[in-house]
């Protein structure tokens, strides 16, 4: 595919790039973030339809969005997994009904999305998925089917406590609809809507859910069918997260110190019977369909940001004198030619999309992307030398847990080659599906 930028082109990054310059630098937080890119008309750019308050742009301008985006150093995005996942899910599986309810929000930036696959016994393996949803009696109870009614259409409600109610065993993160998180029992107003005419109950657990404690709501691979095993009877619900005992969120701290994933248990949390996605039993199905969402304009904005971290490797390798050393010379010129195929894969995979020979395509990127980061940490730190093990500032009570930029890298990228997929995943995949090669025993 021809990725030459016309005159057009150029006039929408002008336009993107002026935008971007009068608010990145005075950029609220993290949900008023979001909401300001919804005013704007960037959210759901790539989007297959528009009229959800988005508007639709060809796969160039998509391109230049993303990297404009990334180089503006904007803040990270809260909604991209709304956007580029669920979303997209939606137009393709979704009732008009649904669409017409989730869509809106998600391109004004008033709802927030988690993703619930992963367990603790089913994390690269999803067919191991044990979480249930069970179905209710007809009508259910009034108090169940008001708590899955969740927001109108026009987004969240407006932020305030309807008294606490107390959280069995556990204290449940709750978050209130301007953002932040209120106490534990505490919840949101929302308008409750109109009770539904059924609704599934949701037991389990996920865990490595990013995001999970500033979403509103969360898409969750669960098992329908009692009885059924591997790939069979599992359906893809829209839960709520207000739920007070019902849902808990618990953050994981990570190496870094910090705490962007998070364990979700669900004890009894209601979804609404019509807000399963592509039918009941179809769950399958549709989680596939959302991991080839996965990749797109986001893997090109995704090497920006890799192409800065080289650049300052590079200049810790001059500074410290370690760029003499022809290993290190040898590793930096490998690094960056690999980063060019990269995106040239990315380019080509953008333009193959949905090609039947494309089976594979997202597993490559992956493994590209994930190794070639944590290559990269790892020099980081060799170019340091023994600095590297030295923290930014001296140990305190308070701070007891500093990392510099380069020892963040280093050690957050080593999960690169586990999450989203490990590596032996990603290259049984490539086996099975794209070269046709047996398909590996499974007990």
């Amino acid at each position: 595919m021809d990725f030459a930028f016309g005159p057009q082109d150029e006039a929408f990054r002008r336009e993107v790039r002026s935008w971007l310059e009068e608010r990145v630098a005075g950029a609220p937080a993290r949900r008023a973030w979001e909401r300001e890119l919804g005013r704007g008309g960037w959210i759901g750019l790539g989007w297959d339809e528009d009229g959800y308050g988005n508007r639709r742009v060809d796969l160039t301008r998509q391109v230049v969005w993303a990297e404009e985006y990334a180089r503006s150093k904007a803040p990270a995005r809260s909604g991209h997994i709304g956007e580029n996942l669920l979303a997209p899910t939606l137009l393709a599986h979704g009732t008009p009904e649904q669409k017409r309810r989730f869509l809106p929000p998600i391109a004004q930036g008033r709802e927030l999305w988690c993703q619930g696959y992963s367990e603790p016994g089913a994390g690269s393996d999803l067919a191991g998925i044990r979480t249930t949803a069970e179905r209710t009696a007809e009508g259910g109870t009034a108090a169940a089917m008001a708590t899955a009614s969740g927001a109108t259409a026009a987004g969240t409600a407006a932020a305030g406590t309807a008294g606490a109610r107390a959280t069995p065993a556990r204290a449940t993160v709750v978050r209130a609809a301007e953002g932040g998180i209120v106490g534990a029992g505490a919840t949101a107003v929302r308008d409750q809507g109109a009770a539904p005419s059924g609704a599934f109950r949701v037991t389990g657990q996920k865990i490595w859910t990013s995001l999970a404690h500033e979403a509103d709501w969360c898409f969750v691979l669960a098992r329908t069918e009692p009885g059924s095993t591997r790939h069979h009877g599992l359906s893809f619900l829209l839960v709520p997260m207000d739920q007070p005992g019902r849902v808990e969120v618990r953050p994981i701290r990570q190496m870094t110190g910090t705490s962007e994933f998070n364990e979700v248990f669900f004890d009894g949390a209601v979804a609404r019977a019509e807000h399963v996605v592509g039918g009941e039993g179809n769950g399958w199905r549709v989680a596939m369909s959302l991991l080839g969402f996965e990749r797109g304009v986001s893997t090109l904005a995704q090497q920006i940001g890799f192409a800065e971290e080289l650049g300052r490797v590079l200049r810790a390798a001059v500074a410290t004198g370690a760029a003499t050393d022809p290993v290190v010379r040898d590793r930096l010129v490998r690094l960056w030619a690999e980063l060019r195929t990269m995106r040239w894969n990315a380019l080509r995979t953008l333009g193959s999309s949905g090609s039947p020979g494309d089976a594979g395509a997202p597993s490559v990127a992956k493994l590209l992307w994930g190794g070639w980061h944590r290559r990269l940490g790892e020099l980081a730190m060799q170019v340091r030398g023994a600095g590297a093990a030295v923290g930014p500032s001296d140990w305190s009570a308070e701070r007891p847990y500093e990392l510099d930029v380069a020892q963040h890298l280093f050690l957050f990228s080593r999960a690169d080659t586990i999450y989203g997929g490990s590596d032996e995943i990603q290259r049984t995949i490539i086996a099975e599906r794209a070269l046709g090669l047996p398909k590996e025993p499974r007990g």
